[in-house]
């Protein structure tokens, strides 16, 4: 039980460093996402931002598993 415990409160880690960074940095905003507007309605869609915070967290998540 304790690994899990331990994965969970990595994982809290993880995602509470990364909410408390994205506050400071402007990463939504990069070329490539797709954003339509059409009167007072904005649709927004991140597809380049996904990917980007995709290869980055699996790199984190690589280097956390094979340092284990």
């Amino acid at each position: 039980m304790t690994g899990i415990s331990k994965l969970l409160m990595t994982v809290g880690a993880i995602i509470f460093v990364v909410g408390f960074l994205m506050q400071f940095i402007n990463i939504g905003k990069l070329p490539g996402d797709i954003v339509i507007k059409k009167g007072s309605t904005t649709f927004y869609f991140p597809i380049v931002t996904s990917i980007l915070l995709s290869i980055i967290l699996s790199a984190v998540f690589y280097f956390l598993g094979r340092f284990r």
